[in-house]
């Protein structure tokens, strides 16, 4: 047995991808998308008569016709997703609206809406959102409609204890991104999975949800290597590149032991965590603040790519 079937003996296996291809060899539970990926898959053959038909039917509709045909090549490519994964699709808010909680509502709502009609449950969907206030609280209005929500972008504490206070379904808490800044912080290059500082952050928010008992579902993500994943063993869910799965694949050995699972209960905090704490904590937190900030970034240009890449194909 490979390494990949045994960590599906643990935990639930989400391919981080758009390429259906991927999804389909591999076999995952879930699927996540975001604009990053969405970009790369837009420019795959397989994907050209998706990008026309979305801005065909932007055209019907009037109004921003590319911001609209982003949004209808978004569901399209979840749609597709979902007819080879069992579980659910995650599709992502614009980042640009990260600061704007009704707004956010809104294109949620808007997403969620072209989902069922094309057929598709909107239990079979995640709203993804950015881990600010503004994100975390338009998930907990989405989350009483009944729109479940995958808070991403997720560096710190301060963000999950938000997360499980707000009942979001899932967070995405990052495990590469915060080993990336503090290699370059610290000038470290020798960091083992034991001591990376994402899994550390990782297991340290798991195993504050499971003493507190909180429902919401913990994903790992943004992985730099195999060990981190297999240091993540037993995670709720853990969400990994194609490369990433081929490696796992390929890896006849013994996966390692992965997370404690032995975690005695805690009582809650006795009041919800305010949005002065909120802030003031995240501010505290040099990394998380700045790759909170540097991932908004990254998928507002990628997202403008996009748009540039149906405003081509128009």
């Amino acid at each position: 047995m490979n390494k990949l079937e045994q960590l599906k003996q643990r935990s639930l296996v989400v391919a981080d991808t758009g390429d259906i291809e991927a999804i389909r060899r591999y076999q995952p539970e879930d699927a996540t998308t975001n604009p990053s990926l969405l970009y790369k898959a837009a420019q795959l053959p397989q994907y050209q008569q998706h990008l026309k038909d979305s801005i065909a039917w932007a055209e019907q509709k009037g109004g921003d016709v590319i911001a609209l045909a982003a949004m209808k090549l978004a569901v399209a490519i979840g749609h597709e997703i979902l007819q080879i994964v069992p579980g659910v699709v995650s599709t992502e808010v614009d980042a640009r609206l990260s600061f704007d909680t009704t707004a956010s509502i809104e294109y949620a709502r808007q997403l969620v809406a072209m989902y069922e009609q094309a057929g598709i449950d909107r239990k079979r969907v995640l709203i993804k959102l950015a881990s600010t206030w503004e994100g975390i609280s338009a998930a907990s209005v989405l989350e009483r409609e009944g729109i479940h929500c995958n808070l991403t972008l997720l560096f710190s504490q301060c963000q999950a204890v938000a997360c499980a206070e707000a009942g979001v379904t899932l967070i995405s808490p990052f495990v590469g991104r915060i080993l990336d800044w503090y290699k370059a912080s610290t000038g470290r290059d020798d960091y083992t999975a034991k001591d990376d500082p994402g899994v550390l952050s990782v297991a340290s928010i798991y195993e504050y949800y499971k003493a507190r008992e909180y429902p919401t579902i913990v994903m790992g993500a943004s992985f730099r290597n195999t060990g981190e994943i297999e240091a993540l063993a037993g995670c709720d869910k853990l969400t990994i590149s194609p490369q990433l799965l081929q490696e796992l694949q390929d890896d006849n050995g013994t996966l390692a032991d992965g997370l404690n699972s032995d975690i005695p209960n805690q009582a809650r905090p006795a009041a919800p965590m305010r949005e002065a704490e909120f802030r003031y904590q995240l501010n505290a937190d040099a990394m998380a603040t700045e790759k909170l900030a540097e991932g908004i970034r990254n998928f507002v240009a990628d997202q403008l790519k996009l748009e540039e890449l149906l405003q081509a194909a128009r």
